[in-house]
């Protein structure tokens, strides 16, 4: 049976990983640096040391002494997850026997599929296309779930939610599911239970706080048909779920209810020790990337479909400036025939514009499960636009006119996955 050593890591990070290598048949076994590490490592002499790194390298430089001085050990391959830092500094790590330093948060499916290799085992993965993420603004959990329902990343979500409630102290939190997107039908049955089973288990999240946003018939059958989901609600209109639970007094501005409760975070904004994005839904691995966070990798494809030829020019241009490759349209049946041979990873989008409004275009993307992340930028602000964009996948509704700097800043945010 193979063995894994696992120092240091944070609660939802141990646990996530022993759940998933047990499932694996592998052996794990764990260690605080300060205290029994080395002892663990000399004693047990696992197959790989998985070594989680909270600050800095300074606090793990005696224990990789230690390791590479005897002889038992040296040659124990290690992967370890920290911050960012150099690629001279990484390299550095080799002679300690680093075989992959990976920054967090970190890809979940390109993390284990490097412990595989090392442990010369392939690891069962769902590949489901799924975009799975969550968010926190004030006592409200937004869980979004999109294209198709990954049983990693429910499994992950578990300890992602926990991960949420200690950072942010909340003791009971409401907790709102979208997942309007979805076609659901018996089919399905199996992994909408897992979906809720994760989301329960953490006895902070009560059941008559928990809200789904869905259109499929098959949720709500399934849900009243489960005595152990009694008090979840399922709902077909977002509005109706942030009126019932929104506090009173939080805003006056109609806008601001969706963009303050929906579009936003609050509280600690850190993602945590694992990304719930992972390397097959991006194209963008961990350890690629050495830039500071106020950049986008020049892989990044921008698209900015607006009838207003100056702010076309603008945001262009500010996209060049960060190394953004950027692409303009005037109009929304342009930029659908660009976006049939061509994936963007970010789409800003006017409503009102010649031919196809930006709603259409959100349907259309919408109903394709094209992957980008939209941005509208209209004059229009209502509560009903910004309640329809939302409902279509937008990730942010950002009233004309700004500075094109906080439109790529707000753009910075969502793809590194912020919001």
């Amino acid at each position: 049976m193979k063995q894994v050593l696992i120092i240091d890591a944070s609660p939802m990070f141990r646990e996530f990983l022993t759940e998933k290598l047990t499932e694996e048949n592998v052996k794990v076994e764990t260690a605080s640096l300060k205290r029994d590490a080395f002892t663990k490592l000399l004693n047990d002499i696992p197959d790989l040391v998985i070594l989680d790194i909270e600050e800095s390298l300074d606090g793990i430089m005696e224990f990789l002494s230690q390791k590479i001085s005897n002889k038992n050990t040296a040659a124990i391959p290690m992967i370890l997850s920290g911050p960012k830092i150099d690629t001279k500094t990484v390299a550095s790590l080799k002679r300690f026997g680093v075989v992959k330093y990976f920054f967090k948060p970190i890809k979940f499916d390109v993390f284990f599929e490097a412990i595989g290799r090392r442990l010369n085992l392939a690891f069962s993965m769902d590949t489901t296309p799924c975009v799975l993420e969550t968010h926190l603004n004030r006592n409200i959990i937004f869980i979004e779930i999109a294209m198709g329902m990954n049983r990693e990343k429910m499994a992950l979500l578990k300890y992602k939610l926990t991960e949420l409630m200690d950072n942010n102290r909340l003791d009971s939190p409401k907790v709102i599911i979208m997942m309007s997107d979805l076609e659901l039908n018996f089919v399905d049955g199996a992994n909408l239970e897992l979906l809720l089973d994760n989301v329960i288990a953490d006895k902070r999240i009560e059941k008559k706080n928990i809200f789904i946003l869905s259109m499929s018939d098959f949720t709500k059958e399934l849900i009243e048909g489960h005595p152990e989901y009694h008090g979840i609600e399922v709902v077909t209109n977002l509005s109706t779920v942030l009126n019932s639970i929104v506090e009173a007094g939080t805003t006056e501005n109609l806008q601001d209810l969706i963009s303050d409760q929906i579009l936003s975070q609050t509280g600690n904004t850190e993602t945590g020790s694992v990304e719930m994005r992972f390397f097959s839904d991006t194209g963008v691995q961990d350890d690629e990337d050495e830039s500071d966070q106020n950049t986008v990798s020049p892989k990044i494809n921008v698209a900015v479909v607006d009838d207003d030829a100056v702010i076309r020019q603008l945001l262009s241009a500010t996209y060049q400036k960060i190394g953004a490759n950027c692409d303009v349209f005037a109009s929304g049946s342009e930029f659908l025939q660009a976006a049939n041979s061509k994936r963007y990873n970010l789409v800003i989008l006017d409503i009102y514009m010649p031919g196809l409004s930006g709603f259409n275009i959100l349907k259309l993307l919408h109903d394709k499960h094209y992957p980008a992340s939209v941005i509208v930028y209209s004059q229009m602000v209502s509560r009903d636009y910004i309640i329809q964009a939302t409902s279509l996948g937008a990730k942010s509704y950002i009233a004309k006119p700004q500075k094109p700097e906080a439109i790529v800043q707000k753009s910075i945010e969502i793809l590194n996955g912020k919001i």
